[in-house]
């Protein structure tokens, strides 16, 4: 990022005066150059922007986001092909101001190939049937079953399906409603990508009275996250037959029939055939009681989700136990690893007991995981406390030490250490990293020795307890950012992202598991044109174009002194270097950079707090 295109960012910016940052900015260029300027305005900013700014965006951030993006709302193109979409709704019992706004919120839609199946599960208010039975009469497009007996969710939402005669169902909730563009948007997509057969949606929330807020921006096909929480919830368009075949919606989940009957699809069908529409077509509604107002209104969706997750693994013969995460409604997989592999943590350092011994000692008297090896790759170490460390901890029958006499080349010193690793996964460590959580390796190897899976990443810390690295977000900065970066420890992030475990098209080099034959695959860190930064990314995204998905986890938590032993980009030299490593990463990525299939176009490409891309800083 340019000193000019941040220096307009913070002139332009509705929150904070720029010039307190200018003038420390100024002072740090008299002492550290150019780029020691760059640095110091890029920190100051993402630090005040970070203390300021909700992830989501001030209340305004959001009215104006909706002014920006849904001005066009109402206008569309026409579509070669307009499918049937039945929308499946039970009702019981549904005030009439709901059920009115639900139903009229359908029949306002610009695409007008819908039929709306409801099922009434025995309502006794007479107002919600008083109300229906005017609908029905009013539309021939709304179908209306009357069941005789309560049967609770699902049972009802079968009964509608069974009237619809539709080519895809998309499913709304009683209480709440629809944007005008939203079967549109969805048909449209399925023009521009004939194949799929489960699309879903942004969505936002709305109070009792209307007003939206709390908009969820998604990740695109997730399925580690997907198995953490069910992210997609609304608004879904599946195609019927898929419903049909796994038999509609089961007795016994009631609170989360959605994530069951998703399990159940996303099991029989591809991958390539799940999309989404980066738009806010479903409203949730929030009231007292219900889910959207709060996950712990209904404690037993926590139940029936983990049910749910557990039968699904168990279809697949997956041995693995659902367990409690660290929030309501999200959940922990934990994998058993039958054979435990030996892993081959690869430490490059140069002098710096200071650090290296911390980071080792953690590993020794912290790691429960037991069969790994230490591989030292000392890069022309000539401090004698270091050296004296290294006579003391190469008598250990699981640390060898191995000589770099080069110039320091990130990519390079790992490429050589994976020539002598004897693991069958390699486990890359920053030598200024300090283990805080014992399963941290564990909980690592339980992914990376997944079929499908890449590279593994960690959450980690600064020394000052906020958040170093929580998974790599593509295109921020003009190359890559780390999500979350300078949250405090506990937060639990946008929509719970730093509490589970998720997908990301990058993990960070620091601290990073994957199977050896799968770094010799890809050819290991680009030791040319990578040097010292963006090796990593590179890497996980070679590894990406290969079919495997990268998981985070901050389940494997650990310090993260950053850059204490290289020290920072503030000489001429290193500022050319990170330049022409930047550029070769614009050049190599350049389309994937520019639209992170985990992050969403909707969030800012500027910062790394999933701040609302609105005004000036989506223009510049």
């Amino acid at each position: 990022m340019s000193i000019k295109k941040i220096l307009l960012i913070m002139w332009n910016d509705r929150y904070k005066n720029p010039f307190r940052i200018i003038a420390k900015s100024y002072a740090r260029y008299k002492k550290h150059g150019y780029y020691g300027m760059l640095q110091r305005v890029e920190k100051e900013y993402i630090k005040i922007n970070l203390s300021a700014v909700n992830y989501i965006g001030y209340p305004s951030d959001y009215s104006l986001w909706i002014k920006e993006n849904e001005h066009d709302i109402l206008s569309t193109k026409k579509l070669k092909y307009k499918p049937l979409i039945s929308i499946i709704v039970p009702t019981y019992n549904t005030k009439k101001k709901y059920i009115e706004e639900m139903i009229n919120s359908v029949i306002s839609q610009t695409y007008t190939n819908w039929e709306l199946c409801i099922a009434d599960d025995a309502s006794s208010n007479k107002d919600t049937l008083k109300i229906l039975n005017y609908f029905e009469n009013s539309d021939n497009r709304i179908k209306i079953i009357y069941r005789n007996t309560n049967g609770h969710i699902s049972k009802a939402s079968n009964s509608a399906i069974e009237i619809a005669t539709g080519e895809y169902i998309s499913f709304l909730d009683h209480d709440d409603t629809l944007a005008p563009n939203a079967l549109y948007e969805m048909v449209k997509k399925l023009n521009e990508n004939s194949s799929l057969e489960f699309i879903y949606s942004d969505e936002d929330k709305i109070d009792e009275e209307g007003n939206r807020y709390n908009p969820h921006f998604k990740s695109g096909w997730n399925p580690n996250m997907f198995f953490s929480q069910n992210y997609i919830c609304h608004f879904t368009m599946i195609k019927k037959e898929l419903i049909v075949k796994v038999n509609g919606f089961r007795e016994g989940y009631e609170g989360s029939q959605d994530y069951d009957l998703f399990l159940r699809i996303i099991k029989i069908i591809d991958a390539n055939k799940i999309d989404r529409v980066e738009k806010i077509l479903y409203h949730w509604r929030a009231i007292k009681g219900s889910t959207a107002y709060g996950s712990g209104e209904k404690d037993y969706t926590h139940n029936a989700g983990k049910l749910a997750l557990q039968d699904y693994l168990n279809s697949l013969n997956i041995d693995a136990k659902v367990n409690d995460g660290l929030l309501p409604n999200i959940y922990k997989i934990d994998y058993n690893i039958a054979d435990k592999p030996l892993v081959s943590l690869l430490i490059p350092t140069r002098d710096r007991y200071d650090i290296l011994h911390k980071c080792i000692d953690s590993i020794l008297t912290k790691t429960t995981y037991t069969n790994y090896e230490i591989i030292i790759l000392d890069n022309e170490t000539k401090c004698k406390k270091t050296l004296q460390y290294f006579e003391k901890i190469k008598t250990y029958k699981n640390i060898k030490i191995l000589k770099y006499n080069h110039s320091f080349n990130y990519s390079d010193i790992n490429n050589y250490g994976v020539t002598y690793a004897k693991g069958e996964i390699i486990g890359l460590i920053n030598n200024d990293i300090e283990v805080i959580s014992e399963n941290w390796l564990t909980e690592m190897v339980s992914y990376a020795i997944q079929d499908d899976i890449g590279a593994v990443g960690a959450k980690l810390y600064y020394s000052n307890e906020t958040i170093q690295h929580a998974g790599v977000i593509l295109g921020i900065g003009g190359v890559a950012g780390h999500s979350h970066k300078y949250f405090p420890k506990n937060d639990n992030g946008y929509f719970s992202r730093l509490k589970i475990v998720q997908n990301y098209s990058a993990v960070t080099g620091a601290c990073l598991l994957v199977r050896k034959k799968l770094y010799e695959e890809v050819g290991g860190l680009d030791e040319e044109n990578l040097k010292v930064a963006f090796n990593d990314v590179d890497f996980c995204l070679k590894l990406k174009e290969k079919g495997y998905r990268n998981v985070w986890t901050p389940y494997a938590e650990l310090y993260h002194h950053e850059s204490i032993s290289r020290g920072t980009e503030d000489n001429p030299q290193k500022v050319k270097r990170f330049n022409s490593e930047a550029k070769y990463m614009k050049q190599r990525w350049k389309s994937i950079l520019k639209a992170d299939e985990m992050y969403n176009h909707n969030l800012t490409n500027i910062y790394e707090n999933f701040r609302l891309n609105v005004d000036s800083h989506r223009s510049i």
